[in-house]
């Protein structure tokens, strides 16, 4: 192998295996779990009843899992839940605008994550708890030590779920367009327009009790 031969850590499969501008695909583990962690919103797909059905939500990176959360009543993680339900699991990340010299040239800049698995209900009560634990301190290190804690009835009401990371390719595009030779001479403005997540300052709660000045734990805030 040499300096400029990718690293493939997640053996593309017949449903990872990117196929158009398979030269922007990336299969290791690095490139990864850098998108994951990155990235705070996920879409999961699946199907109930043989009707498809694509949902949003938050979710958080631990090892080679990612783990999303939400209601027991949840429709899409009661189905989840129940076992042996295959998803389609996928984060994706807007960079910037591409403008090129044509409207077909144009394009955008991202990086996506895309992954493939039975998702797994976490039954373990410590397990819950501490999987909880690990992505509030990913948000706001130190906060979780001064929340109330966890009761059992929010412990009933909250499922959590996880899916290994065996099945998964990313696709990143960066940099420029490559016009049509012929379009390089054109008058027409031609570059990127970055796009980039910022975090604004803190708004207190209405109704935040007298006293309580912000923790400093918030300039610490971060979904990446």
């Amino acid at each position: 192998m040499t300096a400029d031969t990718p690293t493939i850590d997640y053996p593309p499969t017949e449903r990872t295996r990117i196929k158009r501008q398979h030269e922007r695909a990336l299969y290791d583990r690095k490139t990864v779990h850098e998108i994951l962690d990155a990235g705070l919103l996920c879409h999961v797909g699946y199907v109930i009843d043989g009707q498809p059905y694509v949902t949003p939500t938050c979710y958080w990176r631990q090892g080679e899992r990612v783990y999303w959360h939400g209601s027991s009543a949840s429709r899409m993680l009661r189905r989840q839940a129940q076992g042996g339900v295959p998803v389609c699991f996928t984060v994706s990340l807007l960079d910037g605008l591409v403008f090129a010299r044509s409207g077909y040239a144009s394009s955008i800049n991202y990086r996506t994550v895309m992954a493939f698995g039975e998702a797994e209900q976490v039954t373990d009560e410590a397990e819950i708890l501490a999987t909880l634990e690990f992505f509030q301190e990913r948000l706001t290190p130190g906060r979780w030590a001064e929340l109330r804690p966890v009761t059992d009835q929010e412990l009933k009401a909250t499922t959590v779920m996880s899916l290994e990371l065996k099945e998964v390719a990313a696709k990143v595009r960066p940099g420029p367009h490559d016009d049509a030779e012929d379009d390089y001479g054109l008058p027409v403005w031609a570059g990127v327009v970055p796009i980039r997540y910022e975090i604004g300052a803190p708004e207190d709660d209405p109704r935040l009790a007298p006293g309580i000045a912000q923790p400093d734990y918030l300039g610490d805030v971060s979904v990446g």
